[in-house]
């Protein structure tokens, strides 16, 4: 399958899941994002037992239909596979490409990590990769020791490639315009959507920054 073809488009804000075992805590939460305006969420929670993944995985699959979200699975393809998940997100830990699209087959969404290397994203869009992802631009509170990218990184890639560019990495609203000026299609975010006491307010207020109505 060559990149992009036949699938959802990959932009906007991009939710990404926190560590959590309360999957009705967790529900309401990314409800409310997509209730603000995320238009992908990634499933990702690096704590849980098998078992719980595959009951909150469900979940969010069920919510994501109902508001017309798109769901991602990070790390673990087979579980994308079991759901129907939309797509999965891989890493350099992760099975390689052509692993994940036999098993998840044409029409679903493969995004790959390319950390901070335009290169790794050029092999990437070349393997058939959906989309990518580089980060941290910010410091992170969920991986604190991630090697940082600097935001002209985006602006390199943007001229490199033709998939979508996803940037990850301690990012709010505040800081988010200028990634997305560089280059980014989309902006993965944790902390500053579901820490927030409001998740549906966090999630509006990066509405502006993609040129849609807050």
């Amino acid at each position: 399958m060559k990149a992009g073809s036949a699938t959802p488009r990959i932009a906007g804000l991009y939710a990404v899941t926190p560590d959590t075992a309360d999957t009705a805590r967790l529900t309401r939460s990314v409800a409310a994002a997509l209730e603000g305006g995320a238009r992908i969420v990634q499933y990702r929670n690096k704590v849980a037992a098998p078992a719980l993944k595959l009951e909150q995985a469900r979940a969010l699959k069920a919510l994501c239909e109902r508001h017309g979200g798109l769901l991602i699975v990070n790390d673990d393809v087979a579980l994308a596979r079991e759901i129907d998940a939309d797509g999965a997100h891989v890493g350099r830990e992760d099975p390689v490409l052509a692993t994940a699209r036999e098993i998840l087959g044409a029409g679903k969404v493969i995004g790959v990590s390319c950390y901070r290397s335009v290169e790794l994203a050029r092999e990437a869009q070349a393997a058939g990769a959906d989309y990518v992802a580089f980060g941290s631009f910010f410091p992170s509170r969920v991986k604190p020791g991630a090697v940082r990218a600097p935001i002209e990184l985006l602006t390199e890639a943007r001229r490199a490639l033709s998939v979508p560019i996803v940037a990850i990495g301690g990012i709010t609203a505040e800081n988010g315009g200028a990634l997305v000026g560089a280059g980014a299609d989309a902006l993965a975010v944790i902390t500053a959507l579901f820490d927030a006491g409001d998740v549906t307010a966090a999630a509006r207020a990066f509405a502006p920054l993609f040129g849609d109505a807050a």
